[in-house]
């Protein structure tokens, strides 16, 4: 199955992203843009890719021992920004992004020992995409748009094992489809 460990915002600041992102898609060019639906919002820790059936088990336990060392911290969205000159277009945050990167850290961590298939690893840098394109689009206005997107601030108090179902009806503009495999608490003073 194909996974990823992830934080979740929770409904109050996904209603507010929902507004930012309602008022982006009146900007000139919006329709040109692949929109990430609500229920793909999400901060992704670490990208897992395909995983083993077998391999789930022990990439869970070690998951919820990287989460309990964390402890909780505080986390809002703020900003935009873009990735592949205008392939995609994220909402940035603001916070506790220290312990974030160590909880990402950790996750990736814990599948390598899970014996899970881990890529180069890159410095983490919080993102939470909102558009994609399949080419280089000017995304500019969008960046500007979010400059003074402010979510409210929440504590962020569990890490997220989430299944990525890809879209298989071949209809355009299908979104992918998320499910939490599993929730582990964070807790431990770091």
């Amino acid at each position: 199955m194909r996974l990823f460990a992830a934080v979740l915002p929770p409904e109050e600041v996904a209603d507010q992203l929902a507004f930012e992102v309602a008022q982006l898609k009146k900007l000139p060019g919006a329709e040109g843009l692949r929109w990430t639906g609500r229920p793909g919002w999400h901060f992704t820790l670490a990208f897992f890719g395909e995983v083993d059936d077998d391999l789930v088990p022990d990439l869970s336990a070690r998951l919820e021992r990287a989460a309990h060392r964390t402890a909780r911290f505080r986390l809002a969205l703020r900003g935009g920004g873009q990735f592949g000159h205008g392939r995609a277009l994220w909402a940035g945050a603001e916070g506790d992004l220290a312990t974030m990167r160590l909880l990402a850290d950790r996750s990736e961590a814990a599948a390598r020992k899970a014996g899970v298939p881990m890529g180069e690893h890159r410095r983490y840098q919080a993102h939470l995409t909102v558009a994609r394109s399949r080419s280089a689009v000017d995304v500019r206005p969008y960046v500007a748009a979010l400059h003074d997107f402010t979510s409210r601030t929440w504590t962020v108090d569990e890490l997220v094992l989430v299944r990525s179902n890809l879209p298989t009806s071949g209809v355009a503009g299908e979104q992918p489809r998320y499910e939490a495999v599993a929730r582990r608490p964070l807790g431990g003073a770091g």
